[in-house]
């Protein structure tokens, strides 16, 4: 039994590897929030249906039986029935039991609101559509971050790991030259502090890079734990990800899917307006109907012999609005200032829109900058900390100024991964503007 259940365990548990663009494929499809954008495209044609079928023929049937318990007595002049004149007879008609089936068939022959609904219909699913693109943008985004985050973190303890080993055998030699006295107990204690502190931020950078992990499976819509290899690493995606041409693409405002859905919700607007103007006009509907009807004195209405009378009716309705207080005025008038205001808000989008891909671009031109720079430096505090190193031991600088150089080039390996990582991230929001996602 064990051995059953530790087996079952195994097969749960299971594992993936993903370059970059396999885990934005994967998202795409297994992501939490694209599964549901995905369901409101479905909602949205079941509504479009919804509505078509409104104008469609429409059939209802029902059957009706009754039992009067007490039937109702009616007066008549008592003459009728030999009776004496001025007087009245109470008597009963029918009998107490009938049975009705009935059948209507009803067609909508012409209605303005319906027209427009309609339309309203068809453009509801255009916007869940464009939500439901600009989703699956932005989990790409979200992937791209999630992925190269894990990298970064898995990187820094790396880096980590060596300089602790590196500070680790330099606080042995130092030791070593204190117990012979020709070095000061200074040295070896500002040694101690450094250790102590890169010892304290590879732990906090192996329980980073754990949350990464788990954070990157949710994006992808897995497990919180499941086994995901990453067969990409930073060097990798950075040359991947720096693409100067990028910044020479021009902004189509009509690719856009911020603009697409501005577009949208202002002809939302636009149809309502034209919805509470059409309630003005007349409605003209056709109906059919057929029935039939049996009457008893006790419950027979399943047997064989039993009479039924059949009855059928045709006819059209027409309802035509003439007097509504000024209401449908109002309604009409409120619906043209919600129109106004979706046709300035529609402005006002253009205008981010715009901004937004001058702000990208600014931003991916600074990150591939960041970048470049953070690589000099790092290869200069490199130089700096090992110069600082023979000079440390050969008794021509101080623990502090070697203290000093290592901070230095902490420093520097940090800001050079998180370059990187800008690099990465600002690329993909660059790519979200300017290029047209696809269905």
């Amino acid at each position: 039994m064990i051995f059953v259940s530790a087996l079952s365990f195994s097969q749960e548990q299971k594992s993936y590897s993903f370059s970059l663009e396999e885990a934005i494929n994967f998202a795409i499809d297994s992501n939490y929030t694209a599964i549901n954008a995905k369901r409101e495209v479905l909602a949205a044609l079941k509504q479009k249906w919804e509505t078509t079928a409104t104008g469609l023929p429409q059939i209802n049937a029902g059957v009706d039986y009754r039992n009067n318990l007490k039937q109702p007595v009616s007066l008549i002049p008592a003459e009728f029935t030999g009776g004496e004149p001025g007087t009245f007879e109470p008597v009963v008609f029918g009998v107490p039991q009938t049975m009705t089936a009935t059948a209507t068939l009803n067609q909508l022959l012409f209605d303005g609101s319906y027209i427009v609904a309609l339309q309203a219909s068809k453009t509801f699913l255009e916007y869940s559509e464009n939500l439901e693109q600009k989703t699956t943008s932005m989990v790409r985004k979200e992937v791209v971050n999630a992925y190269g985050t894990v990298l970064l973190s898995r990187e820094n303890i790396d880096i980590l790991e060596s300089n602790k080993e590196t500070l680790e055998k330099n606080l042995r030699e130092t030791t070593e030259i204190f117990n012979n006295g020709l070095a000061e107990e200074e040295d070896v204690e500002q040694l101690q502090i450094t250790l102590s502190n890169i010892e304290t931020q590879l732990n906090n950078s192996k329980r980073v890079l754990e949350l990464s992990q788990q954070l990157f499976n949710i994006t992808l819509g897995i497990d919180l734990n499941a086994q995901v290899t990453l067969t990409e690493s930073l060097d990798i995606l950075i040359l991947q990800n720096i693409d100067l041409q990028l910044l020479a693409e021009e902004l189509t405002l009509e690719n856009n899917i911020d603009y697409k859905i501005a577009n949208n919700f202002t002809e939302q607007r636009r149809l309502e307006l034209k919805l509470e103007k059409f309630k003005a006009l007349p409605t003209l509907s056709a109906f059919v109907n057929y029935g039939t009807q049996a009457n008893s004195n006790t419950f027979t209405f399943l047997d064989a012999d039993q009479r039924w009378f059949q009855s059928s009716i045709a006819g059209v309705s027409l309802q035509v609005p003439i007097f509504s207080s000024l209401g449908r005025t109002a309604k009409t008038q409120r619906a043209e200032i919600a129109f106004d205001q979706a046709k300035t808000e529609f402005d006002e989008t253009v205008q981010k829109i715009m901004l937004e891909a001058n702000s990208a671009k600014n931003n991916y031109q600074f990150a591939i900058e960041k970048y470049e720079n953070s690589k000099n430096n790092l290869n200069l505090a490199e130089r700096i900390e090992r110069k600082n190193q023979i000079k440390f031991f050969e008794g021509l600088s101080s623990s502090f100024d070697l203290r000093q150089a290592q901070l230095q080039l902490y420093t520097a390996q940090q800001e050079y991964l998180q370059a990187i990582l800008d690099v990465i991230v600002q690329k993909a929001e660059l790519e979200r503007i300017l290029i047209p996602p696809t269905k």
